[in-house]
């Protein structure tokens, strides 16, 4: 098939270029190379774009994207703007490259006869995970009060008999309750193409991602996950400082697993009902806790690195970050049901591989 990979040169999408290569598809990729993905020097590694294979194009301009949708079957779409977006300020940004970007690029998919999109989603359109209690079953967290949390009381109690909820797996039919501008701008960006889907009588896959993590992870800019500013952190010889109390469950999905998830989803979405769009988490369905996380890269950076401090017990602050929710653990059920997509590489052992994998280097 022919397949336009969207954001093709950052970290998920030039994995996915790749993956889908290597399955004998034939791949055009496109990027706007901004700045906060691709550092202050984006414009000059334009220049270094294979020629043919990727070309400079920002989603939002339906010009542009006219010669490359040409004869494509499927596109899968990974450009966004990424990283926390906690401040209100920051909505217009978000609202402009993941918004505008999708209905403009979904726009120009029905101008031009492409009916199947893959979707790079997130696990943060649920906001809070899912929580039980052992009294009243699966209850709704809601938000942690903000003057329980300066206690360090960062658990959530059940509304209704104050008993310590338990986390549990989410799946994909939770609600969906977005907390920061980029968790809004994703949201958006799902019912934007379940709303063309429907209209135009069209195919989606929604991957929602789940911490993604792997070689070549962009280092030092907002794109930057916690598992890269931990190894950077050491890497000059810091402790990894890890908020509140460290013990926040997340699931960890290597890059080669999310590449290997679009892959298949491509290959099914050209066979799925027309008018119908599926949501899947994409996780490794193994939790582990910030913390955990903290201390694997420590053990397994100690003493490789010159000025290190590899060994060493990572630094509980305490500390909240506005927009941070306490767990969010998927479900890996419907991937595995639906794409035969089960995940290879564990946690523990692909965040002890990354200790030492290369980093892309934006500074």
């Amino acid at each position: 098939m022919r397949v336009l990979v969207t954001g093709a040169c950052g970290f998920i999408g030039s994995a996915v270029c790749a993956e889908l290569s290597e399955r004998g598809h034939d791949v055009t990729g496109v990027d706007a190379l901004i700045p906060q993905a691709h550092g202050p020097h984006a414009v000059d590694a334009g220049a270094a774009l294979p020629r043919g294979q990727v070309h400079r194009v920002d989603v939002r301009d339906a010009a542009a994207l006219k010669p490359v949708l040409a004869g494509v079957d499927v596109v899968c779409h990974q450009a966004a703007m990424v990283g926390a977006g906690v401040a209100v300020t920051d909505l217009p940004s978000y609202a402009g490259h993941n918004d505008l970007g999708t209905a403009t690029l979904l726009a120009a998919m029905s101008e031009h006869g492409v009916r199947c999109l893959v979707l790079a989603s997130s696990m943060v359109v649920y906001g809070e995970g899912r929580y039980a209690c052992t009294e009243h079953g699966v209850v709704e967290a809601g938000t942690r009060p903000p003057a329980i949390l300066a206690d360090g009381g960062f658990d959530h109690s059940c509304p209704a008999c104050d008993r310590p909820l338990r986390w549990d797996r989410v799946e994909e039919d939770a609600p969906l309750r977005p907390r920061t501008a980029y968790a809004a701008s994703k949201v958006a960006q799902e019912h934007y193409a379940a709303a063309w889907a429907s209209h135009a009588q069209s195919r989606v896959v929604a991957l929602r991602y789940h911490n993604v993590y792997g070689p070549w992870m962009p280092q030092d800019t907002p794109y930057s996950g916690v598992a890269a500013m931990f190894r950077s952190a050491l890497e000059r010889g810091e402790h990894p400082r890890v908020f509140e109390d460290g013990r926040q469950m997340r699931d960890f999905v290597h890059v080669s697993d999310v590449a290997r998830a679009n892959a298949l989803a491509v290959e099914q979405v050209v066979d799925d009902p027309a008018g119908s769009t599926t949501a899947l988490n994409v996780c490794s369905g193994s939790p582990i806790s910030i913390l955990q996380v903290a201390e694997r890269l420590c053990a397994a950076l100690g003493g490789t690195m010159a000025g290190t401090v590899g060994g060493t017990a990572p630094t509980v602050t305490g500390e909240l970050r506005r927009g941070d929710v306490r767990h969010v653990v998927a479900s890996p059920a419907r991937a595995a049901e639906t794409l035969g997509f089960v995940a290879t590489v564990r946690p523990g052992d692909g965040l002890g591989e990354f200790a030492t994998a290369p980093l892309r280097r934006t500074g």
